[in-house]
């Protein structure tokens, strides 16, 4: 049962990460009217919304999404020790 829930937490993290990374790189060459842009930025921007409160850019660079994928990182490390350690 462990496995299969470290396994779970694994792969949304790894779809969340790669949403992001694409959120960052279709964002640069996207309109943001484009249906899979839209898409992208639904699950994401909530996400970002919070961090981008407490961050401001810092010399235009927005620096949430590099945030959000370090505390996602740390989440699912806790995650999955807690589960482990069940």
């Amino acid at each position: 049962m462990q496995g299969i829930l470290v396994t779970i937490i694994n792969i949304i993290y790894q779809v969340l990460s790669l949403l992001l990374i694409a959120y960052v790189i279709l964002s640069f060459f996207m309109a943001p009217y484009h249906p899979i842009r839209s898409f992208i930025d639904r699950i994401v921007e909530p996400l970002l919304a919070p961090i981008r409160r407490l961050v401001r850019p810092v010399g235009g660079l927005d620096l949430s999404p590099m945030i959000l994928l370090i505390l996602l990182w740390i989440l699912r490390g806790v995650l999955v020790s807690l589960i482990l350690s069940l």
